[in-house]
């Protein structure tokens, strides 16, 4: 798959610009907040219907403007799909698909996919469980449609069960109605465990063989999910938890708090790798996600590495450009010396100055 063409309307610093991208390597380069990463992220807003920042969608409008669109021709073998954004400040976002307006946002997924690399993803590894729970997540969101609905729903039963036990705090009779949010949120629950587990082991026989790779088979990489409560007794550990949790006034167990544990040669990584070896660990975890995208819906993802090079040093640079050979990339950068200098074929380049690009 390829992203033909990105047109952007009233969208964060753009006022109207379309381009049309090239099947294989595009540069934008410019001084920082220029835009660049701005461009990637509505892309990447027509494949997730989220942006990678978290950002509300009333901040992705342009200041002084009411709403904003994005329109992304998207290339497959079987199919051209045209998908069209709307964001508007004081109502939900508008979605259609090749022109017809869709009612749930999970229809969009699968059309594209992509992989979305930023310096951020380089400290997956030391920094807390939340970062690597969204890499799961964000992943598994976009191949999977029955864990994206299962999530949402545990997401909306979490914060609803979280205020009642904010409320029981003061109106002791409440809890009795604990069980309804109980159920449902064990039921969500197990699924998603199960997945993310089916996930990690699938993850594993992939990153294994390319963090051999890096680091010239003197290093094994290994991935093991860390769920804070096994399927088999989610449901009495809940109930176990009441007290507790109406004492803290937040659902102690549950998805919302697995962690994943990464080891290169029998060494937790998050506390005891250097700098270099959790870096490498996470360049595995990205070139696998690519891999994984490939043998889950056979094709290839969009790439957009997000300033990430500057980061890396020149064997880490090389080993991620070597990796990307026929996938459609997007890279952002402050200049394009480097890339000239280091033998890197440009297909298309655009320079990107406040808001316009050329």
């Amino acid at each position: 798959m390829i992203i033909r063409s990105v047109e952007l309307n009233n969208f964060r610093n753009y006022e109207n610009v379309k381009l049309d991208l090239d099947s294989e390597i595009n540069i934008f380069y410019g001084d920082n907040a220029q835009g660049k990463t701005n461009f990637l992220e509505a892309a990447y807003l027509c494949g997730t219907t989220k942006s990678h920042r978290g950002t509300k969608d009333k901040d992705m409008i342009r200041f002084g403007s009411d709403e904003s669109h994005v329109t992304t021709i998207v290339e497959k073998v079987d199919h051209t799909y045209r998908i069209d954004l709307h964001l508007r400040k004081n109502k939900s976002k508008g979605i259609s698909i090749d022109r017809i307006p869709i009612k749930k946002a999970s229809e969009l997924f699968g059309i594209l996919n992509i992989i979305f690399f930023s310096p951020e993803d380089l400290n997956i590894i030391k920094n807390g469980p939340s970062e690597r729970r969204r890499f799961l997540d964000n992943e598994l969101c976009q191949l999977d449609k029955i864990y994206l609905d299962d999530l949402k729903k545990y997401n909306k039963v979490l914060e609803q069960r979280n205020q009642l036990l904010k409320d029981i705090y003061r109106h002791p009779e409440l809890k009795e109605t604990l069980d309804v949010w109980d159920l449902q949120l064990v039921e969500y629950g197990k699924r998603i465990i199960a997945r993310r587990n089916s996930f990690v082991e699938e993850l594993n026989e992939i990153v294994s063989e390319i963090h051999g790779k890096l680091t010239k088979n003197k290093e094994e990489m290994l991935v093991k999910y860390e769920p804070s409560v096994e399927v088999e007794n989610f449901e009495d550990k809940v109930f176990l938890s009441r007290d507790r949790d109406i004492r803290y006034a937040q659902t102690s167990c549950g998805p919302h708090r697995d962690d994943i544990l990464i080891r290169s040669n029998n060494i937790d990584m998050r506390k005891y790798g250097s700098q270099g070896q959790q870096r490498t660990c996470a360049l595995s975890l990205k070139l696998s996600e690519i891999k994984l995208v490939e043998k889950t819906i056979h094709d290839k993802p969009v790439l957009m590495l997000d300033d990430v090079l500057s980061e890396l040093d020149r064997n880490r640079q090389n080993d991620l450009l070597s990796s990307i050979d026929n996938i459609q990339t997007l890279i952002t950068c402050t200049g394009i010396d480097d890339f000239v200098n280091n033998r890197f074929p440009i297909n298309k380049v655009f320079h990107v100055m406040d808001g316009i690009i050329e």
